[in-house]
């Protein structure tokens, strides 16, 4: 059987704000900070606020179209993005954007944060034509995405998300206006922690955890276009064979086996979060078949994608 165009086909999943809320928030959900509990005639347009209260005590792999960023006040919880996987501990903040692969588990019970999420046309105004991955490097697949605040620094940082909390709930003149300001003050906070800290400076090109994290950032945004090892290894300005040789030796698995990971997950999203069928997930991720892709699955779950799925879903 021939690979079939992907014209017709479904896209990938890409969740926007609006019908989000659901995947994320418990049913029982009863907190009233931030989103929760506002007056559904009082939205902010391309923006909403949580606590860790309430949210569900796992979420994805799924795709997003809007900017996340999650701050830890006490607790833990262990988060993926792509292939690298990050564990937030107090003080602790973190930032995805649009189109990453995204997954959250092992909130402890002790775990206690706030997340904001918001489209990009939220900050235009502020910053006109804005380049959010320029103007704050840790929304670039280049950059850090993931560190620690100093306690002064998470002391500003949480008034900035109270102060828009505020603004959500009390609902006076200007408040959009005054929330896209509180935010903008959050990123420059986290800016100005980034640049302390120098995480802009990169870390030696020779240097083995350097290359293994430039080589998951690549497959994380490349993966579906790009399936070789050599196709990463020519962007790296390595040879195959040290790349294989260097993720293995970081990761315990070999160049191959984390795209193979990395398709894993984007085809366990499309599983769980649209009715799909098998042939048109398995010609949206470029297999050549439905029964390669069924072979594939099979081999890095132990279970065909019917099945997954079907467990998936009734979790």
């Amino acid at each position: 059987m021939g690979k079939r165009s992907t014209s017709a086909l479904p896209e990938i999943p890409q969740y926007a704000l609006k019908g989000f809320r659901s995947l994320h928030r418990k049913e029982d959900d009863t907190s009233d900070f931030g989103y929760n509990r506002l007056d559904a005639i009082n939205p902010v347009e391309g923006f909403e606020l949580y606590s860790s209260r309430g949210l569900k005590p796992s979420l994805g792999p799924l795709k997003s179209a809007f900017y996340r960023i999650s701050i830890t006040i006490s607790g833990s919880v262990d988060i993926q993005i792509g292939l690298q996987h990050f564990k937030h501990q107090p003080r602790t903040v973190s930032f995805t954007w649009p189109n990453q692969v995204f997954s959250k588990s092992n909130i402890k019970a002790d775990t206690f944060g706030y997340y904001l999420l918001f489209n990009e046309d939220f900050l235009r105004e502020l910053i006109p034509a804005v380049n959010i991955p320029t103007e704050f490097p840790f929304f670039d697949y280049a950059g850090v995405p993931f560190f620690q605040l100093s306690p002064d620094e998470i002391v500003r940082a949480e008034e900035f998300l109270l102060k828009m909390n505020e603004e959500l709930k009390l609902n006076r003149p200007g408040r959009e206006k005054a929330i896209r300001l509180y935010l903008y003050l959050l990123l420059l906070e986290a800016k100005r922690s980034y640049e302390r800290q120098q995480l802009h400076v990169p870390a030696n090109a020779t240097d083995n955890v350097y290359l293994v994290s430039q080589f998951q950032k690549l497959v994380s945004r490349d993966f579906l276009s790009k399936r070789k090892v050599t196709d990463y290894a020519s962007v790296l300005a390595v040879s195959a064979n040290h790349l294989n040789r260097t993720v293995k030796e970081v990761t315990g698995k070999t160049a191959s086996e984390s795209i193979a990971e990395m398709l894993l997950q984007e085809a366990k999203a499309v599983l769980k979060y649209t009715g799909a069928t098998i042939a048109e997930i398995s010609y949206q991720l470029n297999f050549s078949e439905p029964a390669a892709f069924n072979r594939f699955f099979k081999k890095m779950t132990g279970e065909p994608p019917l099945a997954w799925r079907k467990n998936a879903l009734g979790q």
